[in-house]
Order: C-alpha cells, then structure tokens, then sequence
C-alpha cells in the first residue's frame, strides 16, 4: 500500500457546526488514502471563527510544511479570512507550498486568499471541495471525487462541460483562469487583493444570493472595469435562492441575459461548480483554453500544482 497522503486542514473561516459531520469527512478521507495529520482544529472555537485570529494566521504560515505528499484543504467557508488579509505573509507561504508541491484547495469565503494569494505572487490554488460540505457529505458526490482526484494528479486537465449555452458563434480563447465566489470577489474590489488580470477566463459562483444581488455584484465587476478586461465569464452554481411575486419573472436567466448584452464576450452558464455537491476542482491562476458552442463548452487547464510536484 502506497504512503497516504498528509492532509494539513485549514480552518481559517468559520468553525464545524456539526462534529459529526467533521469526524465522517476525516474518516473518509482516510478511507480513500489521505490522512488528516491536525484534527485539533476542527475543536476550535472562537466567537464565530475556526479559532482566534493568531491560530488561523498560524494554519496559513503552516501551509507547505509537511513534506512533499501533503495536500492543504479548507475545513468550511462562512467568515473569517478578511480578518487575517493584511497579517498573511503570502511570500512565505508560495515559498513553502512551491518548495513542497502542496495543493491548496477550498472555495467560498477562502475565495479570499485565493485571490490575495495570486494578487502577491501569481500562485496557484485549487477552488475545490472542503472537508466539511463535499468530504462530509452522505454521500459523498462521485463526480466531485473523480475530478478532485484526477485533477490533482495530472498536470494538464481537460473537462467537458455538455450545458446549452447563449453564443451567436462558437469561441475559443485562451487566458488566467481565476475567480470564485462572487461575494469574495467584489469585496476586493479596490484593494490590493484582487488580481489584476487582463485577457483572463473568469468562472463565478455563489448562494444565498437572490437574483437582484446577483445581478448588483456583476454590475459592479462591470463599473469598475474589471469584465473588460477579461475574454470570457463562465457562471457556477449560484444556488439556494429564492424569488418572490414581486420579481414578476425575473430571474437568474433574466440576470445573465442582461449582463450579456452589456458585455463582448461570452458569458457562458452551466459550469460544475459552487456551494453543490458536483462541482469540479478548478485551478486560480493556471492557464487554461475555453472553447465554447451551443451545446456546451470544453474547459483545458494547464500550468498547476499536482501532488508531489514542485512548482
């Protein structure tokens, strides 16, 4: 049987609502070769967080250190991480995470040092499952699984993505794919934590967010320059929302239809990922090549950490 492989979790948002769902998600971990080497955070409590300001700040600088068959996975989303933004040392933590090859993975809330992360040092993150939600989960989704677990080993990737799409031509661009959760992300507008990408291929998802706010944070991507810039947006999961009588029809699909009509480049729906179950693991920062047509799109992905490497 091969070395498992050491899972450093990260608890720099909120803490485990439920115990046992924390317990299932090491367990299974372990199950499929991956040993959780620091379980003591999943105890941490402090106020809202997954422990005081000064543990998270220590679960980041950790990152990288464990050896060259260590995997860095975020235990939830919620709140937390825009506390610690200006105490991180990005530096320190690309140094080790390059010298070792570790894979860092979450999404929602860690958004945030993601996107930090490759504003300081054009490093490269996973947005991907958590330990909580996807690893916890009964079941735990297959097709979640398949791409965690294919992606992280094979340094140039390509998913197929079958989702009637809105183009009037089929595309094909190439860029930085970056992004997350659209709530993170406009939260860094203006600061030096967003990435100033340019001809990027930009995924965005999110929850909770009703149709009018949706629309609101992609106004404001828009104003502020930033859709421009990019050569393509391609939309998540936007789930767990909900439309009253008075929105009198309008709808997601009336937010995306809009949105495309103000911009020149495709905005294309459908893709696997956000706060649900089957959702694929999408490298922030790699490069990647977008071809999109009505049926659907094709999303390769290249220039990323797998296990082990050292990039």
């Amino acid at each position: 049987m091969s070395q498992p492989i050491e899972v450093h979790l990260i608890a720099s948002s909120g803490y485990p609502h439920d115990v046992a769902i924390a317990a299932r998600g090491c367990a299974w971990l372990k199950h499929h070769g991956y040993h959780v080497g620091n379980p003591d955070v999943l105890a941490r409590r402090y106020l809202r967080f997954g422990g005081t300001d000064a543990e998270r700040l220590a679960d980041l600088h950790a990152i990288g250190t464990g050896g060259k068959r260590e995997l860095t996975l975020a235990v939830r989303g919620g709140y937390g991480l825009a506390r610690l933004l200006d105490k991180i040392d990005f530096e320190r933590i690309a140094g080790q995470a390059r010298a070792s090859g570790t894979p860092i993975v979450g999404h929602s809330d860690f958004t945030a040092f993601q996107l930090a992360y490759l504003a300081a040092t054009g490093g490269v993150t996973f947005a991907g499952p958590m330990l909580l939600a996807d690893f916890g989960a009964e079941p735990v989704d297959p097709f979640m699984w398949q791409h965690f677990e294919a992606i992280l080993r094979d340094p140039a990737y390509t998913v197929d993505v079958a989702a009637p799409q809105v183009v009037s031509r089929p595309a094909a661009v190439e860029g930085t794919l970056w992004g997350g959760n659209l709530a993170m992300l406009c939260s860094l507008l203006g600061t030096p934590y967003l990435p100033k990408i340019d001809g990027g291929i930009l995924f965005l998802e999110d929850i909770n967010e009703p149709p009018y706010r949706v629309e609101r944070m992609l106004l404001q991507l828009l104003q502020a320059g930033v859709l421009a810039r990019q050569q393509a947006l391609v939309l998540g999961d936007f789930s767990n929302y909900r439309t009253t009588d008075y929105d009198n029809g309008y709808d997601l699909d009336a937010v995306f239809d809009y949105v495309r009509a103000l911009v020149d480049i495709p905005v294309l729906t459908g893709l696997p990922f956000g706060h649900c179950p089957r959702k694929l693991t999408l490298p922030v920062g790699a490069q990647a090549r977008l071809t999109a047509h009505a049926d659907g799109f094709t999303l390769a992905m290249s220039s990323y950490p797998t296990l082990g490497s050292t990039r």
